[in-house]
């Protein structure tokens, strides 16, 4: 079947990606540890594996939408992993977010297959990711991210190639997280600040980000934080304490001082401390704020 690809990770990205390339007519081997989020789909355009090498079995792409290192790496090159059966020449394009050190690894495991492996994070909440409005950035061997581009375009409105040094685009997404995370500090202390002056915190938000952060960030989760709006969760808190540590790391690694990572890392830290980890990233930065302030 020539439009038939492989597809690991249907979490609250990977569901709306799946279904966008569904949509665009390919047809999914399909691996998730809840196979029942598998029978959501038009089961006509997929196939239900047991495995990920099962998915892999085959296909000359393979996506996969994994959010821990641990558990991608598991899955790539585990006893039932995808390198079990990839077929030699065949990419793997991994979207989430990893350390640039696992990106390295497993390409360098993928080249010895035989087959190819790049990297391609993601910018976006998975409202975008439906609406295929996804950021892609994308790193590595220029043979397959040319093979890769016909399929990303199904899932974003912009790919954008960060060079052939496979780990560049999992660098541009550890600091893009990380200046998010920053962002959402900063409005929740801002916000917080007009609240306890007595202002409207709704108000405030929104002249801010009509005005001097005219930007999607401040406007969209300016919005979430004024209004303490932390539902649906988009992004989990651990996850984000996730990318907060791989900023942290990555910083130590390269002798970057960064001050403000610290802080973004400790403060999703104290909320996954306080059993928030299953709450909006939204809510463990700006719930904190707001509960120290006393509001």
């Amino acid at each position: 079947m020539k439009n038939k690809i492989g597809f690991i990770g249907l979490g609250n990205m990977g569901i709306h990606m799946a279904n966008n390339l569904i949509k665009a007519g390919y047809h999914l081997q399909v691996y998730n540890r809840t196979e029942a989020k598998i029978l959501e789909f038009d089961q006509a355009s997929v196939t239900v594996c047991k495995t990920p090498a099962e998915a892999a079995t085959g296909v000359p792409i393979l996506i996969s939408m994994l959010s821990q290192d641990e558990v991608l790496r598991e899955s790539t090159v585990g006893a039932e992993g995808i390198l079990k059966t990839f077929p030699a020449n065949a990419v793997h394009i991994s979207m989430s977010t990893i350390s640039p050190d696992t990106a390295e690894e497993l390409a360098k495991l993928h080249k010895e297959h035989g087959s190819k492996y790049i990297a391609s994070p993601v910018f976006g909440r998975p409202e975008a990711a439906e609406a295929k409005k996804l950021f892609i950035c994308i790193s590595g061997d220029k043979d397959a991210k040319e093979i890769a581009t016909p399929v990303l375009e199904n899932l974003g409105q912009r790919i954008i190639d960060f060079g052939d040094k496979v780990s560049g685009a999992n660098v541009v997404k550890v600091a893009g997280n990380f200046m998010i995370l920053a962002s959402l500090e900063i409005m929740a202390e801002a916000f917080t600040l007009a609240e306890k002056n007595g202002l409207d915190r709704v108000q405030v938000a929104e002249f801010f980000g009509s005005t001097i952060f005219n930007a999607p960030i401040y406007q969209n989760y300016g919005r979430l934080i004024a209004n303490k709006q932390y539902e649906p969760v988009g992004f989990k808190s651990s996850l984000g304490y996730k990318d907060a540590r791989l900023a942290v790391k990555l910083a130590q690694l390269s002798q970057t001082p960064m001050p403000a990572a610290t802080l973004a890392h400790d403060r999703l830290l104290s909320a996954v401390a306080k059993g928030w980890g299953d709450r909006d990233w939204v809510e463990g930065v700006a719930r904190g704020v707001s509960e120290d302030a006393g509001v």
